[in-house]
């Protein structure tokens, strides 16, 4: 059998009793280490499992799947995840091949970001389509996906954006002569993240491809503060919510505007970003307050007035 086990968001406490179960008895543990990342290294994670760990990279799991699968059809395997299992497409790819093969495959489900992001009070069926932002470079700047985060804007509807993650990634130099060097690992921050997205606003401006509709929210908060209106675009005062090491002891969250976000201090990694919809809820308003941004520094406030 083949197990896809999800290890949820936080440290080694996090998998499931059934998945620990599952990992002290397969014969070999794989732990996949370049979608996302714990708040705690492969040591620790055995030392709570109480099993050594094979540290399977994008190259193992992408081009050499089949080392994965070699005699799962005849003893236990155990594919360890952070996050849920489905949580990155790749690993569908793996389920289908183990179909193709004949091994048979079970998944233990787990907390992800895609549901985790409720923690800052945005209600989960409010979030439209999520997306991807890449390391820029300076010979590739893609604004390809920012269309879905205005569609979403304009239907009402939450973004998350997923921030790029680059672990084991090689240069274009030593990729092109062959040789296995690796970069230092690379994590999106919230800020580098804002301030992309800041640039590809004033891009769009420029191009004269930034419609300028306001509508009103007559609805208030709970306290009966007055909203205000709101772009249906994204501007520099577009809310935005930044979230830092969801599920962890130490787990960050700041909202304010995508301006504020370009400075706002999380810490380190993970970060994800949401681009809040045209409208939000009394509630969801309400919740964002206990995670407001002042103007000068990254200590929490109320928000008035969203």
């Amino acid at each position: 059998m083949l197990y896809l086990i999800g290890l949820g968001l936080g440290d080694a406490k996090d998998i499931t009793v059934k998945g620990l179960e599952v990992v002290k008895r397969c014969s070999r543990v794989y732990l996949e280490a370049y979608t996302s990342i714990l708040t705690v290294g492969k040591e620790a994670l055995e030392e709570f499992y109480g099993r050594k760990l094979i540290v399977a990279d994008r190259e193992e799991v992408e081009q050499k799947a089949d080392n994965i699968l070699e005699d799962a059809d005849l003893s236990d395997v155990a594919f360890l995840v952070v996050g849920d299992p489905f949580g990155a497409t790749t690993h569908s790819d793996l389920v289908l091949r183990a179909a193709k093969r004949g091994i048979p495959y079970r998944v233990i489900h787990n907390a992800s970001i895609m549901n985790a992001v409720g923690c800052c009070g945005l209600q989960l069926y409010k979030f439209g389509e999520t997306v991807s932002i890449v390391f820029w470079t300076d010979t590739w700047r893609p604004e390809s996906f920012f269309d879905r985060v205005k569609k979403n804007r304009q239907n009402g509807m939450h973004t998350l954006c997923l921030l790029d993650i680059k672990v084991k990634e090689q240069s274009l130099e030593n990729l092109i002569k062959g040789r296995k060097i690796y970069e230092p690992p690379q994590y999106m921050s919230v800020n580098q993240a804002a301030q992309q997205l800041l640039e590809i606003v004033q891009n769009q401006r420029m191009r004269g491809e930034e419609p300028g509709q306001l509508f009103h929210l007559n609805s208030k908060t709970s306290e009966g503060s007055a909203l205000q209106l709101q772009h249906q675009t994204i501007t520099e005062e577009t809310l935005c919510v930044g979230l830092a090491r969801v599920g962890a002891e130490d787990q960050k969250i700041a909202a304010g505007t995508l301006q504020q976000m370009c400075t706002v201090d999380l810490g380190g990694p993970l970060h994800s970003l949401i681009i809040t919809g045209g409208s939000m809820h009394p509630l969801e308003i309400e919740m964002l307050s206990l995670f407001s941004v002042l103007e000068d520094t990254s200590e929490s406030q109320s928000i008035d007035g969203l």
